[in-house]
């Protein structure tokens, strides 16, 4: 049998692909940037609808537009983008779907390149839909097909949770075969779609009704396993990737009898058999205490170990390591620890036009007393770092304008505003009309690199209509500045922000000109 080395995202895509989509939504945000870039190149998705999306919500609805038609769709985001779809994905759990719908949601413990390390499970829970969580890139491929398949088969969307080590270590993949994409067909119940009070209270019962088959569904999963052990002084509930660490720990069998975990809910029959045969119990899993928050609210709590009372680390991701000592051996010492490696912090790139932005910034805010530089998520987000310590704030995609807004609302001058050219579109549009309408006195700096260069470069929503977007939110066009950020433009810059921070009303500057690492990779590519 045909088989590949990759990624786990990669994995998903192409089990994705063969599972018949028909079209990938997603909004890129890592670590689930690379499952539709692989759709995007992939010779076997030339029939997929593939584009990025403007932002998560967009997306989230673009694919329920779809499965509306009968279509299968695949939606895609980093864990805080379910924050940004959750309108659409609580609902659609009321609505139900047609063609079949996976959500898929790549959590970041450890916060690798995120504000926070929130658990996606908890929305699956929260919206009572089936959930499945890979614990090797086999499975994550294997399971594509069938959460389409369960999707249709309970007229659900399905929550595909996987986290950083599944999205970014690589494995040998055994290809199975192809489906073709659904035909077109129609709702048959078209009324269920229109979630007006009425008919929303009646898809509730329905989906409060089916509950007991979803649960079921999960007890006789072939994804979920109880596996015996001759020493029951433990048991191991293990979710996801730590069943993976698990198994790594014992290479020649664990003496340990353990559940798997790899759809939920939670197979309450194979737990309770561990939990009656055993002494104790261990739960082991990526990301927040899901699994044991569930078991600690109905059992003993001192007959349970895991992150809640610190065998296992509370904050951070779970590893090989950390998973061992848990067990009560001692951690595998490989290679010693290197004095000479000095780590060095993230930083923006030589010749990044952030950097003038920046110089330039700093230069004129030095000029108030109190000037307050409200930023955003993106590449210049390292402005706060030496040497250009330029920004006060980032919270979430699209905060910087509004936050502006809010803290000029309470008196604050200057207030300035950070934002990339894609979290901009993303979530910065309705603030920039909120400050609009208010008349509040900010100065918006739209740093426009032409890409969302933060993942990899790829398509930005609104290059090249930023005026035009401005101009239609109501920002008055003699303040809709554009400059192009290099040494020799330094005092225009400059010139012009001083300008517009003492301008009593709202500002736009757009300092625009290409990353200089998508112009690097269209230039190779040109040569």
């Amino acid at each position: 049998m045909e088989k590949l080395l990759l990624l786990g995202d990669e994995a998903i895509a192409l089990g994705a692909i063969r599972a018949g989509i028909s079209g990938v939504y997603a909004y890129p945000g890592t670590p689930s940037t690379e499952i539709t870039a692989y759709i995007q190149n992939s010779k076997e998705a030339t029939s997929v609808y593939s584009n990025w999306c403007t932002n998560e919500k967009t997306a989230m609805e673009a694919a329920l537009g779809m499965s509306y038609v009968g279509k299968r769709a695949l939606v895609c985001m980093k864990h805080v983008g379910m924050n940004v779809c959750a309108d659409a994905f609580i609902n659609s759990a009321v609505s139900g779907i047609n063609g079949g719908l996976v959500v898929l949601a790549a959590d970041d413990p450890s916060m690798h390149s995120s504000q926070n390390e929130q658990d996606s499970r908890f929305y699956g829970k929260f919206a009572m839909v089936p959930m499945l969580e890979p614990s090797s890139q086999q499975e994550a491929y294997d399971m594509m097909n069938y959460a389409f398949e369960l999707s249709e088969q309970l007229r659900t969307p399905v929550l595909f949770r996987i986290t950083t080590r599944m999205a970014h270590s690589r494995a040998a993949i055994t290809l199975g075969e192809s489906r073709p994409q659904n035909e077109m067909k129609p709702t048959d119940d078209p009324r269920r779609w229109v979630l007006l009070p009425a008919i929303a209270r009646r898809r509730y019962n329905e989906v409060l009704g089916q509950q007991a088959e979803v649960i079921k569904i999960s007890e006789e999963s072939k994804f979920n396993l109880y596996r015996d052990g001759s020493d029951h002084t433990l048991g191991v509930i293990a979710s996801g990737i730590a069943w993976n660490y698990f198994n790594e720990a014992f290479p020649d069998g664990s003496p340990y009898p353990a559940v798997k975990v790899s759809q939920y809910p939670l197979p309450k029959s194979l737990i309770a058999k561990l939990m009656k045969e055993c002494d104790r119990v261990l739960v082991m899993e990526d990301g927040q205490p899901f699994i044991e928050e569930q078991l600690r609210g109905l059992l003993d709590d001192k007959n349970i170990d895991g992150r809640l009372n610190g065998k296992l680390p509370r904050a951070g991701e779970l590893t090989p390591d950390n998973t061992r000592v848990a067990l009560g051996m001692e951690i595998n010492q490989h290679f010693a620890e290197s004095t000479a490696v000095v780590q060095r912090p993230p930083s923006m790139c030589a010749g990044c036009g952030h950097r003038d932005v920046y110089e330039s910034l700093n230069k004129i805010i030095a000029e108030y007393d109190n000037a307050k530089v409200f930023s955003d998520i993106g590449c210049y987000t390292l402005g706060a770092l030496p040497p250009f310590n330029a920004i006060d704030t980032c919270i979430d995609m699209g905060a910087s304008i509004t936050m502006a807004k809010g803290a000029s609302d309470a008196g604050q001058h200057p207030a300035v505003s950070v934002i990339g050219d894609s979290t901009f579109t993303h979530s910065g549009m309705t603030g920039l009309l909120d400050a609009v309408n208010s008349k509040s006195k900010i100065t918006v700096i739209l740093s426009d690199n032409l890409t969302t260069a933060m993942t990899g470069g790829q398509d930005s929503a609104g290059t090249y209509k930023f005026e035009a977007i401005c101009q239609g939110l109501g920002v008055e066009p003699e303040h809709i500045r554009v400059v192009v950020p290099i040494a020799k433009n330094k005092e225009e810059i400059e010139n012009i922000l001083r300008e517009e921070i003492n301008y009593d009303g709202v500002s736009v500057v757009i300092p625009r000109r290409e990353c200089i690492q998508t112009l690097k990779r269209s230039l190779k590519k040109k040569k």
